[in-house]
């Protein structure tokens, strides 16, 4: 009777799973290839992720490139302090939220409008064409897009042309769009789309292609339109990506690009297409203020860190689904 009692006791034991650290560890040797082939991706993670955050006491500091470590004079929180103090940099604050919330509700709008647009498309040849069209502006780079931007804007481009077709404009009355300050981040938001438009829509058909088509079905026999589908089936099968996606985008309000306010901008424009990264550019290499320029970047990073947790925090507190 007793050795019975053992004997399932044992059994009992050995039946029992893992938890815990032990768990972690028996899927670790479970997964050892798959770790081995992390190891490289760990590696260029520390090495330019991670490492370079030894830069940020530069922050700190009233940085003079041919003293060491040891010989830098320690500022505190004074970078920080003139800052917030510049109303330049408010104003480049101003711009990098208006030029980043541009892009995202365009972008959101546009993308997601386009895939449902496609998704809807019955004729595969069509559906091509047009994927492709939209497709390709995505792989110029921004040098060529601007050139393109600055050639039809151009107070000779396409647009002053048509404007003088339609009797918009007298002949002689051209406008040159980029030389009008206010006018820069519906430019800069409508060339986004232009070019990112196509690429952006990868992400929602292929969690549209990922939907029952019973839905549709079901639908259809209740008497639901096209139009219908979309708002009751399509954008509820495909609303976890959007949440996501939509948490990613706020996370990076404060990356508002470098390439496009780059090359658009000129001395008409400046107070509404100059951004973080171009101010970081002016301060940290043609003025050689690098610790007001890290300083400057460390707040960007900072602020897109904490955008991102209180984005997660609402879509958790929703319900919906977030990153972590």
């Amino acid at each position: 009777m007793e050795s019975n009692i053992e004997s399932a006791t044992s059994s009992m034991a050995s039946d029992q799973k893992p938890t815990g650290l032990k768990l972690f560890f028996k899927k670790l040797v479970q997964q050892r290839m798959l770790v081995l082939m992390s190891v490289p991706f760990l590696i260029w993670l520390f090495l330019f992720k991670y490492l370079p955050l030894w830069g940020w006491t530069t922050a700190f500091q009233k940085y003079r490139p041919a003293k060491s470590f040891k010989e830098q004079e320690w500022v505190g929180f004074d970078q920080f302090k003139f800052l917030f103090h510049d109303d330049r940099f408010m104003r480049v604050l101003r711009n990098t939220l208006a030029q980043s919330g541009i892009n995202l509700v365009l972008g959101f709008i546009t993308a997601i409008t386009l895939a449902l647009l496609l998704n809807e498309l019955r004729g595969i040849l069509f559906k091509r064409i047009v994927q492709t069209v939209t497709y390709m502006p995505h792989f110029l780079s921004w040098v060529v897009a601007a050139g393109i931007i600055q050639a039809t804007l151009a107070p000779d481009g396409i647009i002053n042309v048509l404007m003088i077709k339609l009797g918009m404009i007298e002949k002689g009355q051209e406008l040159l769009f980029l030389g009008i300050p206010e006018d820069f981040w519906t430019i800069l938001g409508l060339g986004t789309v232009w070019k990112d438009l196509g690429w952006n829509t990868i992400v929602y058909l292929a969690a549209m292609a990922t939907i029952d088509p019973a839905q549709y079905e079901a639908a259809e026999i209740d008497g639901a339109g096209r139009f219908r589908r979309m708002w009751n089936v399509t954008l509820p099968g495909i609303k976890s990506v959007i949440v996501v996606l939509l948490i990613l985008n706020i996370g990076n309000l404060m990356e508002s690009g470098f390439e496009a306010q780059y090359l658009l901008k000129n001395g008409m424009n400046i107070d509404y297409s100059e951004n973080i990264d171009i101010f970081v550019l002016n301060y940290g290499i043609n003025q050689s203020n690098f610790s007001l320029a890290v300083a400057a970047g460390m707040f960007k990073s900072l602020v897109s860190i904490v955008l991102l947790f209180i984005a997660n925090s609402i879509a958790k507190r929703a319900g919906e689904s977030r990153l972590f």
